[in-house]
């Protein structure tokens, strides 16, 4: 990376430091490891601007462009369904929630039926999405560390969500896969 990515990553990295600064020195918190893969995907973005149209019918960009539409799917339906079914609440007490994540119903219909994470599901196809826009071996490290990433942030909110709604969360995990209907 030159001097101007790296100035261009650190501008990213300044609303990313913001919106997590509740969470950022919490590494119990499922929003540290987001964070994390925040900056992951910020640098794919920084790394990878450049061939965002090029070569636009390359079996990568096809592959890309797949992987980002999906994305967008998975975070337009998820987010949509939180506000509609997930009655954010401020009598959930939970300092490193943002206010829309303070559900205190359990969404188990539409998207949700099917996996538990759309919204994370959704940053891991947007971190390959990036990432097949031009690969690289480092790139291809920084996409393999955000994938991880999103799948410990999964995973420890799981913990939170259990702790939260019980056994009933016990049961939809069970019933659902994380970030991919019928496969994972």
């Amino acid at each position: 990376m030159n001097l101007y990515e790296l100035i261009v990553f650190g501008i990213l990295s300044i609303p990313l430091v913001y919106f997590s600064k509740h969470v950022i020195f919490n590494i119990k918190s499922h929003g540290f490891y987001r964070f994390l893969g925040w900056e992951c995907i910020a640098w794919l973005l920084v790394g990878n601007y450049k061939f965002w149209f090029q070569e636009i019918f390359s079996p990568n960009q096809i592959i890309s462009w797949i992987f980002l539409i999906y994305s967008l799917y998975l975070i337009i339906i998820g987010v949509d369904l939180i506000k509609k079914m997930g009655k954010s609440r401020e009598t959930r007490k939970d300092g490193t929630l943002y206010q829309f994540e303070k559900t205190t119903e359990l969404i188990e219909s539409g998207l949700y039926r099917y996996i538990r994470h759309p919204l994370y599901g959704s940053l891991i196809f947007l971190t390959w999405g990036v990432f097949f826009k031009h690969v690289t071996i480092p790139l291809l490290v920084i996409t393999v560390l955000a994938t991880v990433l999103f799948f410990i942030t999964s995973k420890i909110e799981e913990k939170e969500n259990t702790a939260y709604f019980g056994e009933k969360y016990l049961q939809y995990i069970k019933r659902s896969k994380m970030f991919v209907p019928f496969i994972i």
